[in-house]
């Protein structure tokens, strides 16, 4: 079990970052509206580079580790003693889940750009909803192989997913308030001296 949990943390550490990394790419704003085409940008530019970068890791490293691993490069070939089973299943299945990767990367592109990079309100929605979209695609798929029973505990834990979320959100320091602009010396003695009580004149005489 240790190797499945090391991986799962390391995607955990990297999709954590990923969210924070994207906001850096969001249009710049004025007057609080982001500064769109030409002069500025969509979501879709920073898009296209994560899609260079899946491209660039995916097929290198994965070309790289099946010649290190042995693997055969034939997608078509098919599996010995398993009727109506070939190797495409990896290309069919593989396929599917980098579209899912690749939309989920484009809504959480999106999300960051639209929220001015506030990766402390979308990745805690994005973490804590994708671990409910996970327990209930697994019931549907493993409720198609036969009856299934459900522990009640599961919707409590989805329940208590979604108070975690919002106790996250709300309770991740959000930065230090801006500092008040320093006031020049000379204007500090004038407003002093505007101030402060006028002294009555007074009444001795020399």
């Amino acid at each position: 079990m240790l190797i499945p949990i090391l991986f799962a943390l390391g995607t955990a550490l990297f999709w954590g970052c990923y969210g924070p990394t994207i906001g850096n790419a969001q249009a710049p704003r004025i007057d609080g509206k982001p500064l769109l085409p030409p002069d500025g940008w969509t979501p879709f530019k920073p898009y296209v580079f994560i899609g260079i970068a899946y491209l660039v890791i995916a097929i290198a490293g994965g070309l790289a580790m099946m010649k290190f691993k042995g693997d055969s490069f034939n997608y078509f070939a098919p599996v010995p003693g398993v009727d109506g089973l070939s190797h495409f299943a990896t290309a069919k299945w593989g396929f599917l889940a980098g579209t899912l990767g690749a939309f989920g990367a484009l809504c959480l592109t999106t999300a960051m750009m639209t929220s001015r990079g506030n990766a402390l309100l979308v990745m805690p929605i994005v973490f804590g909803g994708a671990v409910s979209v996970t327990a209930i695609v697994s019931i549907i798929k493993l409720r198609g192989h036969g009856p299934l029973e459900i522990n009640p505990l599961l919707w409590v834990g989805m329940g208590l997913t979604v108070v975690g979320v919002v106790l996250v959100a709300m309770n991740t320091p959000h930065g230090h308030a801006p500092k008040k602009a320093a006031v020049p010396a000379t204007e500090s003695i004038a407003t002093a001296d505007a101030a402060a009580p006028e002294k009555p004149e007074s009444t001795e005489t020399l």
